[in-house]
């Protein structure tokens, strides 16, 4: 069998590996407040998690063109396709080890560190650092502080609208608008998270020489990456569930809407008109910090906070240095 084929199939499977890990790994995204609400039953609340991911996906073409075209250059043969599957090997094994731990980090930042860890490694490929800088560093920084903000002058704004209301059919209320807030935040994550792994298929299609094109999506690559995400969504992360619904605050059907409204507001905004792609981990947690904190600052368990800053913070270069020790042992076999 051809070499070159071996490879293109390799890096593909380990991106379709990826792609159920970040399922798994960020389910916890799109349900953890609604679940943690009783607004939706878990299983209910992951199916429908699956269910927006897959639509989400065909709506993420722009994010898909930045990762496979716009992070790093790589010339077309299997030596590079050596270098994508080692940055996406990277990426999956950060993703387990903060799973384990119930940490929340980045899958998006894993997968990009795993990447320019790699291609520096590899020496004869480029990263593109002004679009790192611009289209991964910066969102990594702005996404968190614009998800705090707004996730606190939201449920403020809630606070005011329903002054005079009577608390317990508000909490139904609100439980009810819950299961539209979350299927937003479901849609808004496959838009950018399936997307990424349809970039990284279409960069091994095009290093190995398979299309002509950096950019161009096939059709099987939009429901291969959806269906991968949606399983590995219906699987569930109940360990990074726990963290981000019960840990941080505890979180009532407001404060769930609140948090949802914003992030999936958030992560429209950077697939459609920016087409930045940013965490969503990184953007729910800081909404649900921006909602607890208008209770009082003691509401937020910061300690909580601060491991899940320190691993958002670490997973770039945690996962990029996992890449290269994985490059250096899967360098002779491409």
């Amino acid at each position: 069998m051809d070499p070159q084929l071996i490879a293109v199939v390799a890096v593909i499977l380990a991106a379709m590996a990826f792609d159920y890990t970040n399922g798994f790994h960020d389910a916890a995204n799109a349900i953890a407040t609604s679940v943690s609400t009783r607004a939706l039953t878990p299983r209910v609340a992951l199916a429908m998690a699956a269910v927006g991911n897959f639509v989400g996906a065909h709506l993420g073409t722009e994010v898909a063109k930045t990762v496979g075209d716009d992070l790093v250059s790589l010339p077309v043969g299997v030596p590079s396709l050596g270098v994508v599957f080692a940055g996406v090997l990277g990426a999956i094994t950060w993703n387990l080890i903060t799973w384990y731990f119930g940490l929340p980090s980045s899958s998006s930042h894993a997968l990009f560190g795993g990447l320019v860890g790699a291609t520096l490694l590899a020496s004869f490929g480029g990263v593109q650092w002004g679009n790192i800088v611009t289209k991964v560093l910066v969102p990594m920084v702005v996404s968190p502080i614009v998800g705090l903000i707004l996730g606190f002058i939201m449920m403020v704004a809630i606070m005011w609208i329903f002054r005079r209301g009577h608390p317990g059919k508000l909490n139904r209320g609100f439980r009810l608008a819950q299961t539209f807030s979350a299927a937003a935040m479901s849609v808004g994550h496959g838009m950018q998270d399936a997307a990424k792994t349809m970039g990284i298929v279409v960069l091994a299609l095009y290093t190995g020489g398979y299309q002509s094109s950096a950019t161009h999506i096939p059709e099987w690559v939009y429901w291969a990456s959806a269906t991968m995400l949606a399983l590995g969504t219906y699987a569930g992360g109940w360990r990074i569930i726990r963290t981000l619904g019960r840990k941080i605050i505890d979180l009532g059907p407001a404060e769930g809407f609140a948090a949802e409204t914003v992030a999936s507001t958030v992560l429209f905004f950077n697939a459609q008109v920016l087409h930045a792609p940013i965490s969503t981990t990184h953007t729910i947690t800081s909404a649900i910090m921006g909602v607890g904190a208008t209770k009082r600052l003691s509401a937020v368990r910061w300690n909580v906070a601060g491991n899940i800053v320190i691993a958002w913070i670490t997973t770039f270069p945690a996962a990029a240095l996992i890449a290269c020790l994985i490059y250096v042992v899967v360098r002779p076999l491409f």
